[in-house]
């Protein structure tokens, strides 16, 4: 039998053949971070929720893990600082509405990883123009960047740092999430990394386009404010993962894409939610599990085993460590992060779950925070010694003292103090001394 001779022009498409399918099976994969803005872990249908609809997180759940115990801080700037840097807020948050310009983010370790990196949605991170770029991110769609318009309806953005104002009825949300769209489609050949800090559902409490209400002629965020329309917000919300999570499927890179939602802190205050059968208070602000209690829902066709509810405690500061894992991109020894990847949770191994996080809050920085405290599976420890029992007590109605524990209880109060002790002296000197003027949510 003759062996098989192909043309040259043959050959090179044969050999182009092989290398792209080799290099499809070992491309890192695409990471996409999704934070909804004031958005609880009541909210969301698949966790109990009975107040709105959300089918397309409620797939990403069905399909993929949803988490039970995702914890961040209660107000949006504190908790970005933690995400983007792994670290806890005691040792680098400078002010509200600011990220300290020496940090390191994920979008720097992921873009030394090879990385094409973007973020589009709410910045709130300090107004120079340079910052996204600064800090590891090469495209950026952002509201309140360089200033602060309106988001929703006919909204002010910032694409590069170039301002952009919208007066024909555009809606803030829908412009994000096109280019959303068009970044993932322009980045479709390697790997890219998308955070997607989304606008939606914060206050104003307003109309959307899907609302019968809805006014196109909107120019002001005091216009047409109320809480009824957290309902339609939350729907739109959820509308617009299902446009992403479409496109990735339509371009053919769902399977290699790993997705992350969760949200920046508790539910605003002025919305009550039918949760479990009950009415659930939001507690945006607040120290209890209405102020940083989040959904997390994580979907990688293939690799996140379908279907799986996950009771491990994750804080904010561990999803650096988690998207950098997953990217193959190093996280500096001498960064000393405090947060710890759950990649291995996600890919269906026991992993390492962490048994506690320390969350230090002080709204503008300073020397003393408003509240700090290590909680635990089933505790959570004050720095004033007061203690909690979250099992009977989630909302923190029963102050008890350490001295009143016994057994595994108070095993677990020793454990809880020890995190206090490791953290009592870490804050910086020069952030101690910072004075910040207060700043408008």
């Amino acid at each position: 039998m003759k062996p098989l001779r192909l043309s040259p022009r043959l050959a090179a498409l044969f050999v182009l053949g092989v290398a792209t399918a080799f290099s499809a099976a070992e491309r890192k994969p695409n990471v996409v971070l999704i934070m909804a803005d004031d958005f609880g872990y009541e909210c969301v249908t698949a966790n109990g929720g009975e107040s709105y609809r959300t089918p397309n997180l409620d797939r990403l759940a069905a399909t993929g893990m949803r988490f039970e115990r995702c914890y961040v801080q209660p107000l949006c700037t504190p908790t970005r600082a933690q995400l983007m840097t792994g670290i806890y807020n005691v040792r680098n948050y400078i002010e509200f509405g600011l990220l300290d310009p020496k940090a390191t983010t994920f979008a720097h370790l992921l873009k030394r990883a090879g990385y094409t990196t973007g973020i589009c949605g709410k910045w709130q991170l300090g107004k120079d123009p340079a910052l996204p770029q600064h800090f590891g991110f090469d495209e950026a769609y952002l509201w309140q960047h360089t200033r602060r318009p309106p988001r929703y309806a006919n909204p002010g953005l910032e694409h590069n740092s170039r301002e952009l104002d919208f007066s024909n009825g555009e809606y803030g949300p829908k412009l994000i999430s096109d280019f959303a769209l068009d970044f993932v489609t322009r980045h479709r050949a390697k790997p890219f990394f998308l955070y997607y800090p989304m606008i939606l559902t914060h206050d104003p409490f307003q109309a959307t386009p899907d609302s019968k209400a809805w006014d196109p002629k909107l120019k002001s965020e005091q216009e047409q404010r109320d809480v009824k329309h957290f309902a339609d917000m939350t729907e739109y919300m959820d509308k617009m993962v299902g446009r992403l999570v479409a496109k990735l499927e339509e371009l053919g890179l769902r399977e290699n894409t790993l997705i992350l939602f969760t949200g920046d802190n508790g539910t605003g205050v002025q919305v009550t939610t039918r949760f479990k059968g009950q009415d659930y208070k939001g507690g945006k602000g607040t120290r209890t599990a209405r102020g940083n209690h989040v959904p997390l829902i994580a979907n990688w066709p293939g690799r996140i085993p379908a279907g799986r509810v996950n009771d491990d405690l994750v804080c904010s500061v561990d999803f650096l460590p988690t998207v950098c894992e997953a990217g193959g991109a190093k996280v500096p020894a001498e960064l000393a992060i405090d947060g710890q990847s759950f990649l291995p949770q996600l890919l269906g191994q026991p992993g390492k779950p962490r048994d506690s996080y320390y969350l230090w809050y002080a709204r503008n920085g300073g020397r003393d925070a408003t509240f700090e405290f290590a909680q635990g599976r089933t505790l959570k420890l004050y720095r004033d010694g007061s203690v909690y029992d979250l099992v009977k007590d989630p909302f923190e109605d029963k102050p008890l003292r350490t001295a009143a524990l016994s057994g595994a209880a108070a095993d677990e109060g020793r454990r809880l103090q020890a995190v206090l002790d490791r953290y009592a002296k870490a804050r910086p000197e020069h952030l101690a001394k910072h004075k910040a003027a207060p700043v408008k949510d």
